[in-house]
């Protein structure tokens, strides 16, 4: 069954071949992505006939006695595909919506393919790309920047795609002091523009969400570990209205009708119902986690929003909006 660890080891081995002229054996390439496969020859055989079915010319080869598998001689002087001004446009703002991501493999591949995509453009074509760039632009919002991170990223990332367990140094803000964990690593998760990652924690015996720029040092180790078949990515992170998770609440809020009037054209999360009220107002209800940004998210909203239910949101708020008038 095709798991998100697949492709990922699949792109290792994909750049491996293309970093190679003289190709590489099975054991090279175990080598490069993960020792244990050496006991796996089968894997690493159904990944490079995967690559192949992708439309990659790969083929073997043998010299001195050893096969060797390897890209097409050639490949790389293969005529691009002929993109246009408008397609590279599109290319060029995908890169500006992972901008938070500078300093990691994603970002510099894709600056890369951008490169490439230029090169091929005629001095008219860029010019005209250039143009009709400044025809759209993209506003990032509040975001975190990883390109300080990029070793943890990469470790991360590895032993994803190796299913083996990591231990990591790890600054907690709940506790507010550095933590040693151990942990299952699941899938790195980009949400509201920052990187968290999933995984299961063996200090706190579940599955928990951890910020990547708190992640201080990540050790791999040799122990693997299989995803629980009722693990479930997208139950584990539906109730959180941006990240944080928390008991699930029915919060029911009623917007005035200068507030209703922006709000009921954003998602502000999958759960939420919109009923009209009269003189223009509006009654949002949602199911979300019971966390501080809910808090947060309603305070936003300053006077034009009420707290219907719960009367626990409602107190809480109230406290909040007392604290910042006392300026406390």
């Amino acid at each position: 069954m095709p798991r998100n660890d697949q492709a990922i080891r699949q792109l290792v081995i994909l750049n491996k071949l293309e970093a190679s002229r003289q190709g590489l054996t099975l054991t090279q390439l175990a080598d490069a992505i993960d020792p244990a496969a050496t006991r796996h020859p089968r894997t690493l055989r159904r990944d490079l006939a995967a690559i192949e079915a992708l439309g990659w010319p790969v083929l073997t080869e043998r010299i001195d006695g050893q096969v060797r598998w390897k890209l097409l001689e050639g490949f790389r002087n293969i005529p691009a595909l002929r993109l246009s001004p408008t397609e590279l446009m599109a290319l060029t703002v995908s890169r500006r919506l992972i901008a938070p991501l500078e300093g990691t493999e994603l970002h510099a591949s894709l600056q890369s393919a951008l490169g490439k995509a230029s090169a091929a453009l005629s001095p008219q074509g860029l010019e005209l790309a250039q143009q009709l760039e400044h025809t759209f632009s993209v506003g990032l919002g509040p975001h975190k920047r990883y390109r300080h991170h990029r070793e943890v990223v990469e470790r991360v990332t590895r032993a994803i795609a190796q299913k083996t367990r990591i231990q990591m140094r790890y600054d907690s803000a709940s506790r507010g002091r550095m933590t040693r964990r151990e942990v299952d690593p699941y899938r790195l998760w980009y949400a509201s523009g920052g990187l968290y990652l999933v995984g299961y924690c063996h200090v706190r015996k579940e599955p928990r969400l951890f910020a990547v720029e708190r992640i201080k040092s990540v050790t791999p180790t040799d122990f693997p570990y299989q995803i629980p078949l009722h693990f479930d990515f997208d139950a584990f992170v539906e109730d959180s209205l941006t990240v944080m998770r928390g008991p699930r609440m029915t919060v029911e809020l009623e917007f005035d009708k200068a507030t209703a009037a922006w709000v009921k054209d954003r998602i502000w999360h999958p759960s939420q119902q919109l009923t009209r009220l009269p003189r223009g107002r509006m009654k949002m209800t949602l199911s979300v986690a019971d966390s501080r940004e809910v808090v947060g998210w309603v305070l936003s909203f300053g006077s034009g929003v009420r707290v219907i239910r719960p009367e626990s949101l409602l107190g809480t708020v109230r406290e909040e909006a007392k604290k910042i008038c006392a300026g406390k």
